[in-house]
């Protein structure tokens, strides 16, 4: 939408697709809400009882504790109301030197985008405090990749710099101040360091919140034998560390909202946990990631075995192929994969990283993984020879001989 790539039509569903399901929609905010009684108050006086409740509520966008913040000019990105705020902005105000304070998928997506929709019209700094971008999906061996291939295509890239504050003119925003004193001049900054969980309504219910969201059982229950709670509002467990986690995406909230209406539909089918399973396209190139980074890992204690390889998207008689690079990390006491990463040239290949996430979901180990039998064809897929899973996996039984 920032870039006018979509509309908002065309990423939302119609209030008329769920009149016509039977389902009646009321557009309102709730105001507050009565977990005895079981009963909420609307914005304009009106109330409802329930019988049982889904929140739903969602998170808002993470706000560095700095001054500048509320300048006009700054933004933030996570709904179609912020998309459409920023697209009007980059219209009507015409800023050209763009700063991103974050570098995760969000920002780097962004910036692309913005970058491909007009070529040598903006200048785009990118700030991020870790040393590296996407430093949640990619550890730094593919990352410092990933980093000189945004350089080459124009992005000055400031990583492992922390924004101090946003300076601004006539309540406009003039540049973003780094803690290093550097001042970057810029007429537009788009923050993305994360999110927090929206929960007002569910301390009005005295709901249990955990770290990171309200806290819910294996079936998306709350502390409230009533109340269900599922998405961005609620704490995840990791699938592997079975620790919580906020686990702030779109796969896990969408199989939640299916799980809640199976709940009340009397099926008990179990939230498995999340291993942030994720991909994004960064200009021509793909990244993907799954499960544990070889950092997580260590992070968390496990002694990994970490092996890479590269593929390519077709066999190599075939025109147009194209380079990738597979990365696995196996726990070295059970074997057992815990995370994956991508980087591709080529569409296809980066969901694989999907077939990945099912292997850890399996609890398939090194073994299994040198017995992967994949689909091939010559126009979409590497030679059986070079399927990289399984080379991945044969690398990691060879060390694991080594090493006994």
């Amino acid at each position: 939408m920032v870039a006018g790539v979509a509309t908002v039509e065309s990423i939302t569903n119609p209030d008329r697709m769920f009149e016509e399901a039977g389902i009646k929609v009321v557009l309102g905010k709730v105001v507050q809400a009565d977990p005895v009684n079981k009963t909420l108050r609307l914005e304009d006086g009106a109330t409802m009882a329930f019988d049982k409740l889904i929140l739903a509520m969602g998170a808002c966008q993470m706000i560095p504790p700095m001054a500048g913040t509320s300048l006009k000019g700054v933004f933030t990105l996570r709904t179609t109301a912020d998309a459409e705020h920023i697209r009007d902005y980059l219209e009507g105000e015409k800023p050209r030197k763009l700063v991103f304070i974050g570098a995760g998928y969000t920002n780097l997506e962004t910036a692309s985008l913005l970058m491909t929709a007009k070529p040598d019209y903006y200048t785009f700094t990118i700030i991020e405090l870790m040393q590296y971008p996407l430093p949640l999906m990619l550890d730094r061996d593919l990352a410092m990749g990933v980093q000189d291939y945004l350089a080459g295509k124009g992005l000055q890239m400031k990583m492992g710099e922390k924004a101090a504050k946003i300076l601004g003119e006539n309540g406009r925003v003039s540049g973003v101040e780094l803690a290093s004193g550097e001042q970057i001049p810029a007429d537009f900054v788009l923050i993305a360091v994360g999110a927090t969980p929206n929960l007002e309504l569910a301390k009005q219910l005295n709901l249990a919140v955990g770290k990171f969201g309200i806290r819910v059982n294996e079936f998306l229950e709350t502390s409230h034998p009533d109340i269900l709670a599922g998405g961005d509002c609620v704490e995840k467990t990791h699938f592997i560390t079975k620790e919580p986690i906020p686990g702030m995406l779109r796969g896990p909230a969408v199989i939640q909202g299916r799980l809640m209406a199976k709940r009340l539909a009397g099926h008990a089918i179990p939230f498995p946990g999340v291993l942030n399973n994720s991909a994004v396209r960064i200009f021509d190139k793909y990244f993907a990631s799954v499960g544990l980074t070889e950092d997580a890992a260590r992070q968390e204690g496990f002694e990994s075995i970490v092996t890479s390889t590269g593929s390519r998207s077709k066999h190599g008689m075939i025109p147009g192929v194209k380079p990738w690079t597979l990365k696995l990390v196996f726990d070295r006491k059970t074997q057992k994969l815990l995370g994956g990463q991508i980087v591709s040239d080529s569409e296809a290949p980066v969901k694989e990283i999907d077939t990945i996430n099912a292997l850890i979901l399996g609890g398939k180990t090194i073994p299994d993984l040198t017995v992967l039998m994949c689909a091939g064809t010559p126009d979409c897929s590497s030679e059986p020879s070079l399927e990289p899973i399984t080379l991945c996996a044969e690398q990691a039984l060879q060390k694991l001989s080594l090493s006994n």
